[in-house]
């Protein structure tokens, strides 16, 4: 079977056997999706809207997948698995995941006191995360400092006009994944007033990579998971 997956972001590695680069994550040559005569197609979210439906009217079949949230990360791997007739390996490692997800809130829930976590998913607007990793923050034992805005599906709704509420906000550690983009910590650190935050005064102004992290399927919770929990960790043994 010849899979084309628009779906993949920037900096993401997937290892295949068979592989060609047909595809922009949000911008795409459609001829050169269909010169590889794909049985199927896979997209993500509504930023693939367009390619899918000129896809669609040259007959390829597509599935969009949406998913926002930890659940539908496990959902999104079940369908697909489904979708390409590996059903057992799919379980395999949607047990594995969850095996991962189970570990690390058993080791976060003797912790008295969770940080709270500004992560940064973009520099210019300001902008905090989208809804999986809001929750994986909670899972590996911290707070969201922006969950309110979490919810929200579209970017422009996570922006955060005022910067001035990061500082009221005050969180305790500042994770910056700028999309695809190098996050430069000196740069936050730097702006307007942002010493008063107590992340800042206590160096914990970090990065965790965006393929890491960003790309709503196996690998944040792989990846992403486990570094937020190392982060976390590190700050529950500074306050002993």
């Amino acid at each position: 079977m010849w899979l084309a997956s628009l779906a993949i972001p920037p900096g993401q590695h997937v290892p295949v056997m068979r592989s060609h680069k047909v595809s922009g994550f949000s911008s795409a040559q459609i001829d050169r999706i269909l010169a590889v005569k794909p049985d199927l197609v896979i997209a993500y979210s509504n930023m693939q809207s367009e390619i899918s439906r000129e896809l669609i009217s040259a007959g390829v079949e597509v599935h969009a997948f949406n998913q926002r949230d930890v659940a539908g990360i496990l959902h999104m791997i079940g369908v697909l698995a489904n979708l390409v007739g590996k059903q057992e390996q799919g379980a395999v490692l949607i047990a594995e995941l969850q095996a991962q997800i189970d570990t690390v809130k058993q080791q976060s829930a003797g912790w008295t006191r969770r940080p709270k976590i500004y992560f940064e998913e973009w520099n210019d607007p300001l902008m905090s995360c989208i809804g999986w990793v809001s929750e994986l923050i909670h899972i590996a034992g911290g707070e969201d400092a922006f969950a309110d805005l979490a919810q929200h599906h579209s970017a422009k709704e996570r922006i955060i006009a005022d910067p001035a509420e990061i500082i009221r906000r005050a969180p305790d550690i500042i994770i910056g994944s700028w999309c695809g983009k190098k996050f430069r910590p000196d740069s936050v650190i730097g702006r307007d007033g942002w010493d008063h935050i107590p992340a800042v005064r206590n160096g914990r102004v970090l990065e965790i990579k965006s393929a890491d992290i960003l790309s709503p399927g196996p690998s944040a919770i792989q990846h992403g998971l486990v570094q937020l929990h190392i982060l976390i960790a590190e700050w529950q043994s500074a306050q002993h």
